[in-house]
């Protein structure tokens, strides 16, 4: 006969699950980009999904594999194939391919000159290369690492689309609190993921392809290069793309081109940074609104996490902590109300 009583069970039973689930979550860490990636891609994909297998009465299995063929094609080899362009190029700077030496010793004299910062450019261009090379290798640091991760992800994506009944069923009977609630959360949560994936994405590739067409109408070497690094900074609202018209600019003017680097500051600052403005307008009516502080403060939160992922998982993370935060203050203030309420019943 067992010396635990029945409530003594249920509670070593429940630690027993708490300490086994913090230890899968520990094994799993190094997979937790892959297991996000699965879940905004299921966000994302989802009513294709829906249309075509549920209404149009498709092939399963086929329009999964559809969907997974097209995330390839349009998202993840895109992604990946500029992050090592931007690999490859950071290395042809390092081995003075690029006219960086000219460059540095031309915006330290005009520094020198106009802001007593002798130094300026040569100390910026350390901690920037320094950075750089941390931010990048973390996502592209071994080949083994990228399949194994988008093995993963699209194992998980798979099997979420083709059983997802039962998986959106297993997510309501688990989730902890209400079945409205769980429902308000899955609304909110795709109009974040719409907001930062997809609203995010198509400010990035706008800004980072007017980079682009500026830097060469202005002569600037290598524009695609620097309309890739445009895109990715476009997710940081604060300082986006239209920063590089600035250091671009006064390079220009280092070259004694005075007129033609305050027209491509201008066609940065006024022109790129509108069109950024007016694009967020439009996206925060139609999908989501995602306030900048949370795209910033996520930014900082994803990067030492995903690397240059981290743009865009670090801001829908933040989003889905900001919405569980207020489900449960609804809860909370919900379990308060009913408590009065038998009080003042009792009394």
């Amino acid at each position: 006969m067992s010396i635990f009583n029945y409530k003594q069970r249920n509670n070593i039973i429940l630690v027993t699950i708490i300490a086994l689930g913090c230890f899968l979550l520990y094994a799993l860490s190094g997979l937790f980009s892959a297991i996000l990636g699965a879940i905004v891609l299921f966000t994302i994909f989802r009513p294709g999904y829906i249309y075509f297998a549920e209404k149009k009465k498709w092939n399963k299995t086929m329009v999964a594999l559809l969907i997974i063929f097209s995330s390839l094609i349009v998202i993840v080899i895109p992604f990946l194939s500029l992050s090592f362009m931007v690999i490859g190029k950071i290395a042809s700077i390092n081995k003075s391919t690029f006219p960086i030496h000219e460059w540095t010793a031309q915006v330290d004299a005009f520094a020198a000159r106009n802001l007593s910062q002798p130094h300026f450019a040569e100390t910026t261009l350390q901690k920037l290369g320094t950075y750089a090379a941390d931010l990048f290798p973390s996502i592209l640091g071994s080949a083994a690492g990228i399949i194994l991760t988008l093995l993963v992800l699209y194992f998980l994506l798979y099997f979420m689309l083709t059983q997802r009944i039962e998986f959106e069923a297993g997510l309501l009977k688990y989730a902890p609190f209400r079945e409205q609630h769980t429902l308000k959360f899955a609304t909110a949560m795709r109009n974040s993921t719409y907001s930062n994936v997809l609203g995010q994405g198509l400010i990035a590739i706008t800004q980072g392809t007017l980079l682009a067409l500026g830097f060469y109408a202005f002569e600037i070497p290598d524009p695609v290069f620097w309309g890739v690094i445009g895109s990715f900074m476009s997710f940081l609202p604060v300082v986006g793309a239209p920063t590089l018209c600035i250091p671009a600019g006064i390079i220009i003017m280092a070259e004694d081109h005075t007129v033609k680097g305050i027209l491509l500051i201008a066609y940065g600052l006024l022109f790129i940074g509108n069109v950024d403005n007016v694009l967020r307008v439009i996206i925060n009516k139609r999908v989501g609104n995602t306030h900048p502080i949370i795209s910033v403060i996520g930014v900082f939160i994803g990067l030492p996490l995903f690397g240059i992922l981290g743009l865009v998982f670090g801001p829908v993370l933040l989003s889905y902590f900001l919405l569980l935060l207020e489900i449960y203050e609804t809860n909370r203030l919900a379990a308060d109300r009913l408590e009065r309420m038998r009080t003042t019943t009792d009394t």
